[in-house]
Order: structure tokens, then C-alpha cells, then sequence
């Protein structure tokens, strides 16, 4: 057989890393906190594995494809000896890798013992591997409406500790909160910065990273498991780390950390830039000033007011004035390019005969609520009646 140059090799595999990074990784939080009993290498090649399934179209029979290229690639290996190192590693995974998972129901906890990969197929003599999930872990991997954790591959490739890759998908898993919840809020200030700054007590650690019966010591559970694994996550991934000992009488009773992200200009998924949560939610306040500005100055406000709508107390609420000139007011410029300002006038006086006692609870939605059932009718309207849409300022009755 004819072998391959050294220089195309290289470059093919530059090729290869370029699109590894482009990956992610999306599992459950309860997958993350659970027990990995496995090696980094099998946790790794799982990590790599669950980067391949599309959770929009997850794979018919749980089953996805790698390319050996891509094993050796994302592993960095390039000796003579790779196919057979290549073979180790997926026994030792079927071998040995298993996940205990424990999760939070209604009367108390669940626990699982999930195998994720009972099958690996591959050949000699061509490049596609095979690699099928358990059917358990895949809620895991693909039910993802709430709880879940994204976190980059190329990240977890640079990773050589098993602790460091567990402590790294947990780290992920509370920075990616801290990062929702800035932005879209639902939280206290105190919750959400506690997201950035984690803690976990010396049991769950000892049990997340498996080593309730080793390191007895914490000087050689800290070496081993924290100094370590995080100077390794701090110099290889996106992540900056620092941690703290938290004592209760004289024993070591949890670890809280300190994440915080490296800036990096050619990724947009790091939006936060480091911005602490006050920051943030002090932009988000200017951005509420000026939408309560403008709704102090619309046309709109007043008719509201003419109409009984609104009342003067009701606009020192910022917030509700905020929501009005936000999801209120353009539906309202909606009409009106429909049926001119007569024929928002004419809405708000019907809404006004109609109003129920319970509007009063939450104006802004019962308003929006009122108009997005009225407009498809006037759209309608005009379909059937052309020459009605052409006609400004007349206005029309809800029938």
C-alpha cells in the first residue's frame, strides 16, 4: 500500500481538528453530577461520541459514525502503534465505563447504572467506526428542553485528567447557568452570581469525581483531584479557575469556585466577556429606561389613558410601561397602518366596554392579548374586502 506523505497527514489532520472544534457537546445536568466510572480515555471518547448526534434529528437507532481519522485527531495520536492502542481503548470502555446516575423525583431519589456504549464496530480495512448508545442514556442526551449543559469539544480534547474533564463539564454546567440566567433573568442577584461562584460540598465531589475511598488526606485529595486538574483546565480551555476551602470546625466541609471566562475575540459563544451580573443587569436596566421613555411619549399612552386603560398610578410602574412599549405599542403601529389612528381608537374603546375585572391584574398582557386576537380578523377583513383596506381612518367595529 502506498503511504500517505507526512506534510499531507499533518495537514489533513489540521483539516480534521479544524472541524472538531466547531463541535459541542450537549448532555442533561443529571448526567454531568453523576458518577463516571470510567477512565479519561473512555470519557473522552464518550465526550467525542455525544458530539456527533444531532439532537434536532437524533440518530435512528442511537447509532452515530466516527472516522478513525477523527479518533486519532482529537487523541493526538500519530504513531505506528495507533490501530492497537485504538482497539484497547474501546474494550477498556465496554469493560469498564458506566455512569451512576442519581436524580432528584417527586418521593425521593432515582439511581441509575447506565453502560452508554454496548456497541463498537470497526474494521481494518476501512476508516468508519460504528458506535451505538445504551437506549437509557439517550434521554440523556437528547431530551433537552430544560437542564441540559453545552460545552465545547476542542475544550475537552486538551484535557489529559479524568478529574480535570469531570470537574470541567460541572464547571461548564454552572457557568452556563450563571450565563442564562444574566441575560434572561428569573433569578435574585445573589443566585445568579452563585453560579459563577459554585460550591459543593467535600461528599458530592468525592462522589461526582468517584474517590469516596481514595485520597483520604485532603492534602492528597486536593493534589490530586483539584491543584492539578485545575491548572490543567486553566491553561487549556476557556476557563479560569480559582477555588477556596470552606471549614466547618476543623474538617474541610465544601469547595466553592471562582469561574470566570478567558476573553477570546473569535468565539461568539463567550457573550458575557467577563461581565460580572451587576454590569449586566445595569445595562439591562438603560435598555428598560428607554423603553420607558418612549412609551411616556407615545400616542398610544394617552389613548390608553382617554380610554380608562391606564391609569396615572399604573405609570409609575416601569416595568409595565416598559412591556407596553415593547410588545403593545407595535402591534398597535400594526393597526394602525391598517385602519389609520381612528381605527386603534375604535379597538381601545371596544376593549374598554369589554374589559374583564381580572385585566387589571396585568394590563400589558391583557392589552397584547386583545389586539393579537383582533388583528388576524382585520387581516382577514382585507383579503375579502380589498377596497376596506385601502380606506384610512374610517376605522371598523369588531364584529
Amino acid at each position: 500500500m502506498t503511504s500517505i506523505p507526512k506534510n499531507e497527514q499533518n495537514q489533513k489532520q489540521v483539516q480534521i481538528l479544524n472541524e472538531l472544534s466547531k463541535r459541542k457537546v450537549v448532555e442533561h445536568n443529571s448526567l454531568i453530577t453523576s458518577i463516571a466510572k470510567m477512565d479519561k480515555t473512555p470519557l473522552k471518547m464518550f465526550e467525542l461520541a455525544v458530539s456527533c448526534i444531532d439532537t434536532e434529528e437524533p440518530p435512528k437507532d442511537h447509532t452515530v459514525y466516527l472516522s478513525k481519522a477523527e479518533l486519532f485527531a482529537f487523541f493526538k495520536v500519530d504513531d505506528s502503534n495507533k490501530h492497537t492502542r485504538f482497539k484497547q481503548a474501546v474494550e477498556n470502555m465496554q469493560k469498564q465505563a458506566f455512569f451512576k446516575i442519581k436524580e432528584k423525583k417527586e418521593h425521593g431519589f432515582e439511581f441509575e447504572n447506565i453502560v452508554p456504549i454496548p456497541y463498537v464496530k470497526w474494521t481494518d480495512y476501512h476508516d468508519e467506526v460504528t458506535i451505538r448508545f445504551s437506549p437509557e442514556i439517550m434521554p440523556y442526551l437528547i431530551n433537552l428542553k430544560q437542564n441540559f449543559t453545552q460545552h465545547a469539544l476542542s475544550d475537552l480534547a486538551e484535557l489529559n485528567s479524568k478529574y480535570s474533564i469531570i470537574l470541567y463539564r460541572w464547571l461548564s454546567m454552572n457557568y452556563n447557568q450563571y450565563e442564562h440566567y444574566s441575560y434572561k433573568g428569573g433569578r435574585r442577584e445573589e443566585q445568579v452570581e452563585a453560579y459563577r461562584n459554585p460550591s459543593i460540598s467535600m461528599r458530592e465531589l468525592r462522589e461526582m469525581t468517584d474517590t469516596v475511598n481514595e485520597y483520604k488526606l485532603f492534602t492528597n485529595f486536593s493534589k490530586k483531584v483539584l491543584d492539578k486538574p485545575l491548572e490543567e483546565i486553566n491553561d487549556r480551555t476557556s476557563f479560569n479557575i480559582a477555588y477556596e476551602k470552606v471549614k466547618k470546625g476543623k474538617s474541610i466541609d465544601s469547595i466553592v469556585f471562582h469561574i470566570t471566562k478567558k476573553r477570546r475575540a473569535d468565539d461568539n459563544s463567550y457573550k458575557l466577556d467577563d461581565k460580572t451580573y451587576k454590569e449586566v443587569k445595569a445595562e439591562k436596566k438603560e435598555s428598560e429606561k428607554d423603553l420607558v421613555f418612549k412609551a411616556m411619549e407615545s400616542k398610544y399612552t394617552r389613548l390608553l389613558l382617554e380610554n380608562f386603560l391606564l391609569s396615572p398610578y399604573e405609570m409609575t410602574d416601569t416595568s409595565l410601561m416598559a412591556g407596553l412599549q415593547k410588545n403593545v405599542y407595535p402591534k398597535y403601529d400594526e393597526l394602525k397602518a391598517l385602519r389609520g389612528l381612528e381605527g386603534v381608537k375604535k379597538h381601545l374603546s371596544y376593549v374598554h366596554d369589554k374589559q374583564e375585572p381580572y385585566s387589571k391584574g396585568n394590563v400589558a398582557k391583557y392589552l397584547k392579548k386583545a389586539v393579537d386576537q383582533y388583528l388576524p380578523t382585520v387581516k382577514l377583513q382585507d383579503l375579502d374586502q380589498p377596497e376596506r383596506a385601502s380606506v384610512r381612518g374610517k376605522g371598523a367595529s369588531h364584529e
